[in-house]
């Protein structure tokens, strides 16, 4: 079942000269790992932030699970997603627990579901409750705080998961330790999860199928070891060597 469906969707801005993405059609099937791959600012993660209605399209329509979101309260379309975002956004004044269940406060959920709730998530991010809910963010190391993100993004138990960047900014072996740990999350929950990264070997580590997108197009949208074989144009050729010269790199050091 197609989950979410983009019609020909355009989203320009002022004072830009083109599309920020560019008439795009696509269907993301439930439980699918999708990856967006693309350089700065070829309309990715405007792509995300149209999926929540953080943006509005200039044309074209978007089906979340079966419904045009612009029929959907946003508040209430966005409760049905999680969000997670390069910068993580804690409350630097509350505590872990706060975090992750600050949604579910402001839904008046009783203080045992909410507490329940809370190290139920601690526990399903690798982190050990009694250690960690009453820490406040300035005491977490990067890692420990995408985790938090993460934990709070799932903490209303949304079917898709939007993720932006989420790893970015994280040292190469916690990346490393952060992506595994999600593609076990993954296998576990089967949540529906759209992944933003301009980083080729995680959008193939990690996808099942990977959207590359350039100066707003989608240019091809398919198995990573399709697209390795069978890149669609100049671009994803182009792509596709930048990786394979990386691992030609590493097998000359080792020789």
């Amino acid at each position: 079942m197609s989950v979410i469906v983009y019609d020909n969707v355009c989203k320009s801005f002022e004072g830009s000269k083109g599309y920020a993405v560019d008439h795009v059609s696509a269907e993301v099937r439930e439980g699918e790992f999708i990856t967006i791959l693309g350089s700065s600012g070829c309309g990715k993660t405007t792509l995300l932030k149209l999926t929540n209605r953080l943006y509005e399209p200039d044309s074209g329509r978007i089906m979340v699970v079966g419904k045009d979101v612009s029929s959907v309260d946003p508040v209430e379309l966005r409760r049905s997603m999680g969000y997670v975002i390069q910068q993580v956004g804690l409350f630097p004044h509350m505590t872990i627990r706060e975090n992750i269940t600050a949604i579910p406060a402001l839904m008046k959920w009783d203080r045992k579901r909410i507490n329940d709730r809370a190290d139920e998530l601690l526990d399903l991010v690798g982190l050990e409750p009694s250690q960690f809910r009453d820490r406040y963010p300035h005491q977490l190391s990067g890692g420990q705080q995408q985790r938090i993100g993460l934990a709070r993004a799932l903490v209303l138990d949304p079917g898709i998961l939007l993720m932006d960047e989420p790893f970015g900014a994280i040292d190469a072996i916690t990346r490393l330790n952060l992506q595994n740990e999600l593609m076990r999350l993954h296998r576990e929950l089967g949540k529906t999860v759209l992944f933003v990264t301009h980083d080729i070997n995680e959008a193939f580590k990690l996808g099942d199928r990977v959207m590359v997108m350039n100066e707003g197009r989608l240019l091809q949208f398919d198995g990573p070891r399709e697209i390795a074989r069978h890149p669609a144009d100049d671009f994803v050729s182009t792509l596709i060597e930048s990786a394979r010269s990386q691992e030609h790199f590493w097998t000359e050091k080792e020789e």
